[in-house]
């Protein structure tokens, strides 16, 4: 059994995993998905990973899993505790040092979707419609400028990495991850069929990955 530790990405929160971490338990693991305290202008990146941390408290044998933003929060908790496993799913992988709010400029990101215009076609148009539309309810604000602040990210943490890349993602489209994560990590990401929401979307078939990642049989890129 392992300890998932689950961390969500911007303006959102612990929620969306709700429907993966059933299916986590199911196979046997525990799991602990808290909010990021987003909403207080004063907190960056370091107080988010101080947060998850908090989460986690005594649990052992972590694998800690960044979806999206939470990529860029994900290592910094690996340095502050033993870790396991480290997942990004769809992540935003930093480099030490960078600031949260340079990422994009620096990745040379460009948007092919109108992300304001049309949440649920850029971020969730493989989940159910009642469930995006919750899922959009459930967004909360990231407040303040804190995250023009250096990463404390010294390092990347010594932790066996896993990338996970979604492959109808139109927020963070495969062949831009593809490029990111060659760039940034030397590293090719495994693929996932569904959305830059898998964790509404394919709950089983993500937690199926995430415990292949586990077992002396790894799934391998495809």
């Amino acid at each position: 059994m392992a300890s998932f530790v689950l961390i969500h990405g911007g303006g959102s929160s612990g929620w969306d995993f709700h429907l993966l971490e059933p299916e986590l338990r199911a196979l046997g693991h525990d799991v602990v998905a808290p909010d990021l305290p987003i909403e207080d202008g004063a907190n960056g990146l370091a107080e988010y990973a101080d947060a998850v941390v908090a989460a986690v408290g005594a649990r052992e044998d972590l694998v800690v899993l960044g979806h999206s933003f939470g990529g860029l929060v994900a290592p910094l908790v690996c340095d502050r505790l033993p870790v396991r496993l480290l997942v990004l799913l769809a992540g935003m992988i930093p480099r030490p040092g960078e600031p949260a709010s340079d990422w994009w400029a620096n990745t040379g990101y460009e948007s092919t979707v109108d992300m304001e215009a049309d949440p649920i076609g850029t971020f969730l148009h493989d989940v159910p419609i009642e469930l995006a539309e919750q899922a959009l309810a459930k967004g909360r604000p990231q407040a303040g400028d804190s995250l023009g602040r250096p990463s404390p990210l010294v390092r990347w943490p010594d932790v066996p990495t896993r990338l996970l890349a979604c492959r109808d993602d139109r927020f963070f489209p495969l062949e831009f991850q593809r490029r990111v994560a060659r760039e940034r990590l030397g590293m090719e990401p495994d693929v996932i069929d569904g959305s830059h929401s898998v964790p509404l979307s394919r709950p089983k078939e993500l937690a199926a990955r995430l415990d292949a990642y586990l077992t002396p049989e790894e799934q391998p890129a495809q």
